[in-house]
């Protein structure tokens, strides 16, 4: 005779789990957005003694705003580029280091390194690099590459470039970690089986490896034009927005407009236009890849 052992109900620890859980969530994200939308219809300033209610005249104000179109073009196509070379890159190096032996988890570790550091770190290190007389020109001089020291972080395009370029070194090790464990949830026997067909590499990559990898494509694509739209330390680390506001993201203006402008009122409705986009994107985004994993 067996015992029947009844399902419990309710259990009152994942209760108070659930709670808490949702009670930080209110605390450290609806809480600051609510107030930064209501400090947005207003002209908060530190240095006034009281804010007044002011309505939608923020708003209106970035549609006259330059320095917010330039700030705001400049994140729209850092996040572009840098989403797609770093998934590219992510697909590739997950490909390559799918491998069981000690090396290739030792090399998986090195990989992710630059995620796990503080952007703060990485500005300083890259900014050491890219200096005029830093490490990357001593070696290009060497090899007799260049003939002067170049300007990396000087110039506009020579600095989108560079910042681009470090965002990309970041981003790619938490890109090649979703690919990785997307690529390890594929059947053995699927690859056995086009090898039997006569299935080449590039034939066996385009018929299975790329359908069977997108729902981690559409994670590591999502959460990485999120993390790009809101960029601001490594850029404030390595140009400060320079030379001439030609880097300044989005973030770094509403960093700004708060703490050098004292204009609390004006970075919280920059801010909540932000947000906004960075939703919409998202939204569209993830919308588009689950079609096509859905067409897949």
């Amino acid at each position: 005779m067996t015992t029947r052992v009844r399902p419990r109900r309710g259990d009152p620890a994942l209760g108070a789990i659930a709670v808490l859980a949702m009670g930080l969530y209110a605390l450290f994200i609806l809480v600051p957005v609510v107030m930064s939308a209501w400090k947005s219809l207003t002209n908060e300033n530190p240095l006034q003694d009281h804010a007044r209610f002011i309505g939608a005249a923020n708003y209106t104000e970035m549609l006259h705003d330059s320095a917010l179109a330039a700030s705001l073009t400049f994140t729209l196509v850092l996040a572009a580029v840098v989403t797609l070379a770093a998934n590219a890159l992510g697909i590739a190096f997950a490909m390559l280091l799918n491998r069981t032996s000690l090396s290739f988890r030792m090399m998986r570790t090195l990989a992710f390194l630059p995620q796990v550091l503080s952007g703060v770190i990485v500005g300083f290190v890259w900014r050491y690099v890219l200096a005029q007389d830093g490490v990357l020109n001593n070696i290009l001089g060497s090899l007799g590459i260049i003939s002067h020291p170049v300007t990396w972080l000087g110039s506009p395009h020579l600095a989108m470039f560079s910042i681009a370029l470090v965002a990309t070194w970041v981003l790619t090790g938490f890109t090649t970690v979703v690919h990785l464990a997307a690529l390890q949830s594929i059947p053995v026997e699927l690859y056995q089986a086009a090898m039997v067909d006569g299935a080449g590499r590039w034939q066996r990559f385009r018929a299975i490896t790329f359908p069977m990898v997108a729902p981690g494509t559409t994670i590591s694509v999502t959460i990485s034009l999120i993390t790009m739209l809101k960029l601001y330390d490594i850029i404030a680390v390595l140009t400060s927005g320079g030379p001439a506001d030609s880097t300044q993201s989005t973030a770094l203006y509403i960093i700004k407009l708060a703490f050098t402008d004292d204009r609390f009122g004006y970075a919280s409705a920059v801010a909540m236009l932000l947000l906004a986009v960075s939703a919409v994107i998202s939204l569209i985004v993830t919308g588009l890849l689950r079609r096509r994993e859905v067409d897949l």
